[in-house]
């Protein structure tokens, strides 16, 4: 059997990922690398639930709260850091565990990124100013004149793969369709990669959904929230379309009372995991799915393999 040489773990919101990735960093000399595309967000710690002071001394973190809320960060960067790191964490001897709800950066990882040259200078800035100025749908239209083979691929809502769309048509004179075509160079190779995707029940994960966000209201959420508000930073960018943000704005704006707003974060989490349990059984069939009953089992084979 081949000897693996990294971790990866994938699942929904609230399953159960960074308990068992901490675990198996513990057992294995490990690093946990996080693979959460709102956890990297140095503004949001409590409502992306960010590793606390008391997981980080069991071992070492990257890739946590690193990132402006102010930058819009991509998957593109996210493999450019993610690449720095694994050699670091390599040439330090140890063992990365990625983990993540994010299964598009961990696919990434294992099957690379297409190479799209970056935006000329101007370009990005000046079509995210025309979104802003004409809205989504006005900008969908605009692609779909120029690039109609992405914009049958873009919902007219999405506002950053728009100007992605057209950033990158502009900035090339080939449509972001022909990039993507183009085959990209992994990161990691799944060889030797061990892959769990935690399974537990829909009922368990809402309910575990539910319990986290009470305790993220007792650990001063809307003090970080009413920060972030403060910031005056532009509504697309991503930070600003985190699970919870909309809803504890508007409370903070006096539109909702608490309660209110703690239903709709609630529900937004749910959904939010529906989407994730979907995605990752139609993209992480090969994954072994465990569940954390199994966690020691897991946790003595994954030392067997990788030591």
């Amino acid at each position: 059997m081949t000897r693996k040489d990294a971790v990866l773990i994938a699942g929904p919101t609230a399953s159960g990922k960074s308990e068992l990735a901490l675990r198996i960093a513990e057992a294995v000399d490990g690093v946990v690398l996080n693979a959460d595309s709102m956890q990297v967000y140095r503004d949001l710690e409590v409502l992306t639930a960010r590793p606390d002071d008391a997981e980080l001394a069991r071992a070492p973190h990257r890739l946590y709260g690193f990132v402006a809320g102010a930058d819009a960060y991509s998957v593109g960067r996210y493999i450019e850091d993610a690449t720095a790191t694994l050699r670091e964490v390599r040439a330090e001897g140890r063992v990365p565990v990625m983990v993540g709800g994010t299964g598009l950066y961990l696919r990434a990882l294992l099957e690379g990124l297409s190479p799209v040259p970056p935006p000329t200078d101007g370009v990005r800035q000046r079509w995210r100013d025309e979104a802003r100025r004409v809205g989504a749908a006005a900008l969908h239209a605009v692609l779909a004149e120029r690039d109609p083979v992405m914009a049958r691929r873009l919902v007219p809502t999405d506002t950053q793969r728009i100007v992605r769309a057209l950033e990158v048509l502009e900035s090339t004179g080939r449509s972001l369709a022909d990039w993507q075509a183009l085959p990209g160079r992994p990161a990691l190779d799944c060889e030797r990669c061990v892959r769990l995707v935690l399974s537990p029940t829909r009922q368990v994960v809402y309910e575990r959904c539910d319990r986290r966000f009470d305790a993220m209201l007792a650990g001063g959420v809307l003090n970080e929230v009413k920060a972030l508000a403060e910031l005056g930073l532009a509504p697309d960018l991503p930070i600003m379309r985190a699970v919870g943000v909309r809803p504890l704005m508007a409370h903070l704006g006096g539109h909702l009372t608490l309660a209110e707003a703690s239903d709709v974060a609630k529900t937004e989490t749910r959904n939010y995991a529906k989407r994730q349990f979907t995605w990752l059984r139609r993209n992480m069939i090969s994954w072994k799915a465990v569940i954390l009953e199994d966690m020691e089992k897991e946790i003595g084979q994954i030392v067997s393999f990788v030591r």
